[in-house]
């Protein structure tokens, strides 16, 4: 007996030409009036014969699933139109590529080349055989009969206008409107930047030559290069990665929500290898004592700006964590005053281990006390506030490299505890960064937290007492 696994199956030799030679299962012969399906391969090649019986074996799977929906569907039971619709065309697209040739609808092959349709009919008669049925489901694939469903002509736009509407709804339900409209973003540019070198193409029709030739230009603007007579700075190898994977994200999902998941993707296993490291380096601890915190030197900016500096500085958060907080998040009376940053119903955190809660000394615990409910004015607009810091900085010449940002500040406080030696799962609790060691206890208690960061906390100016 052939297994369905086995390497040969539904392969039959006779003097040297292999044929397709299969037993309809059990479970459709109430639609299948063959109790063997047998035609020739037309090769005596056996690796031939193997692709040419893969692409019959799902044709007869589509169109036996079809048949099956349709008798259901007359019998009063469930089968959507468009399902039948989409395993006859998938059945029928099997079945030309079996016989050494593509799919086309009747009406482009009429417009076509004469002598393509005399070889598909020359084909075609070399296949007649006494079962009508069979006759007609190759006449059905050869001539291009089956309409293709509606969904076949989705193209790369529209099938992305529909993953942003429903198809991706649990992933945009907890995001703020900001969160939500820059995830978007980040997809649509991916989505931009494949229809414009390759085009809007049917989703049906996306090869895997039009994947990698959205490789090769990746790979291209990887390399060095000048333009206009200026040097342009390359892509590095983890911005065309999240492009590319973004288009296997939609070709998968698009699919897989019509009901393919078996669907082969194009953009399967292309990825580019090569780390980047990050550019961004920490302030040095004297320059933070020394030229950040001189006295009066942010006084002329927004009293919220001025205090959520602080706060960076001796909590290591992200500035999307610290302008987003509420009023409950602000534990200022506490015995340890303390910080608490938690995901919400319309706010995400980075990650799960970004959820954490962060004492207050230092610099930050005098500062939080001038916004004690926190920075209405800025929630949900970390860009916003990352933009006007980073322009202040730059009037006050606090930036000693191209590679200093604002973010500067969380990596400040991560080399502060290293250097202090702090432990390193409460390095990784205070940062909200995932502990690869076994996890043992809830991370330390308030009091062990803040006797911890005062280590390194920075000496409160005099005229920050004021703020």
């Amino acid at each position: 007996m052939v297994k369905v696994g086995d390497i040969d199956r539904f392969l039959l030799n006779r003097q040297g030409r292999w044929y397709y030679n299969r037993r309809t299962p059990l479970s459709f012969q109430h639609v299948e009036s063959r109790t063997f399906v047998r035609c020739s391969l037309k090769t005596k090649s056996v690796d031939v014969a193997r692709i040419r019986r893969d692409a019959l074996e799902l044709a007869d799977n589509a169109l036996w699933q079809a048949l099956s929906m349709e008798a259901a569907s007359l019998g009063g039971l469930s089968g959507r139109t468009q399902d039948i619709e989409q395993k006859r065309h998938k059945s029928a697209c099997g079945r030309a590529m079996a016989m050494g040739f593509v799919y086309v609808p009747t009406q482009e092959l009429a417009d076509g080349a004469t002598h393509e349709i005399l070889e598909r009919l020359k084909v075609l008669e070399s296949r007649s055989g006494p079962n009508k049925a069979a006759r007609e489901v190759d006449a059905d694939a050869l001539l291009g009969t089956i309409d293709p469903p509606a969904h076949i002509k989705t193209k790369v736009s529209g099938a992305f206008k529909l993953y942003i509407k429903k198809i991706a709804f649990d992933e945009q339900y907890n995001k703020s409107p900001r969160q939500k409209h820059t995830w978007q973003k980040t997809k649509r540019t991916s989505i931009d930047y494949f229809i414009k070198r390759i085009g809007d193409l049917n989703m049906e029709d996306i090869t895997r030559e039009d994947a990698l030739d959205y490789r090769d230009w990746w790979m291209k603007r990887m390399l060095p290069d000048v333009v206009n007579g200026k040097p342009v700075k390359p892509a590095k190898p983890n911005t065309a990665n999240r492009h590319i994977g973004n288009m296997r994200t939609l070709y998968q999902a698009f699919f897989a929500h019509l009901g393919e998941e078996e669907r082969t993707n194009p953009f399967r296993k292309i990825f580019f290898k090569g780390e980047t490291r990050s550019s961004i380096l920490p302030f040095e601890t004297k320059w933070v004592r020394e030229r950040i915190l001189a006295p009066g030197l942010f006084a002329d900016i927004r009293i919220e700006l001025r205090v959520m500096i602080y706060v960076l500085i001796e909590t290591g958060a992200r500035m999307s964590e610290i302008c987003n907080l509420m009023p409950e998040d602000i534990y200022l009376n506490a015995s340890i005053p303390y910080i608490s940053i938690k995901p919400r119903r319309n706010r995400e955190l980075k990650t799960p281990d970004s959820e954490r809660d962060i004492p207050l000394v230092g610099v930050a615990l005098v500062a939080m006390k001038s916004c004690p409910d926190g920075f209405e004015r800025y929630r949900d607009k970390g860009e916003l506030v990352s933009a006007n810091l980073i322009k202040a900085f730059r009037q006050r010449e606090l930036l000693p490299t191209e590679n200093h940002v604002i973010y500067s500040l969380r990596h400040s406080f991560e080399k502060r505890m290293l250097e202090a030696n702090l432990d390193y799962a409460l390095r990784c609790t205070l940062m909200g960064h995932k502990n690869d060691r076994p996890a043992y206890g809830d991370g330390g208690s308030m009091e062990y937290r803040r006797n911890e960061l005062l280590k390194i906390a920075y000496v409160v100016p005099k005229t920050l007492i004021k703020i």
